[in-house]
C-alpha cells in the first residue's frame, strides 16, 4: 500500500477508537478494540477489524452493533478527516489477539510438563 492509505488506515483507526471510547452510547458495545483498518486502493472501502474482549455472543453483539452504527461512525469521521469522500466502513472481528492467547497458554502449559518430568 501506499503511504497516503496507511495514513489514512492510521488516521480512520485513531479516530474510531476515539468515537467508540468517547461518543458512542450502544449498550450492545462491548468492551472493544479498532485493531486494524486497510482501506482500498480507491479509497471506496475500508475495513475495520475489531477485537472485543467477552463471550462468543457478546462479541457477535458488538460487531453487529458496530455494523449497524457504520453509517453514524462514517459522518462522524467525515467531520474528522480531512478527505473528499469517507469510505464505506465494512467491520469485521478480529480474533488474532485470542488466537495468541491461546498459543501463549499452550506453550505454558508445555513448559510446565517439561519443568515436571525428571
Amino acid at each position: 500500500m501506499s503511504q497516503r492509505t496507511d495514513r489514512l488506515d492510521s488516521q480512520i483507526r485513531q479516530e474510531l477508537m476515539e468515537l467508540l471510547q468517547r461518543e458512542m452510547k450502544d449498550p450492545r458495545v462491548g468492551f472493544a478494540t479498532i485493531t486494524r483498518v486497510e482501506t482500498a486502493r480507491d479509497l471506496g472501502t475500508a475495513r475495520v477489524w475489531v477485537s472485543v474482549l467477552g463471550t462468543p455472543e457478546e462479541q457477535a453483539s458488538t460487531v453487529r452493533a458496530l455494523t449497524d452504527a457504520a453509517p453514524w461512525l462514517r459522518r462522524q469521521l467525515g467531520g474528522r478527516l480531512t478527505i473528499r469522500h469517507v469510505p464505506q466502513l465494512v467491520i469485521r472481528h478480529d480474533d488474532s489477539i485470542e488466537a495468541g492467547d491461546r498459543v501463549l497458554r499452550l506453550l505454558r502449559e508445555l513448559e510446565e510438563e517439561r519443568a515436571g518430568e525428571p
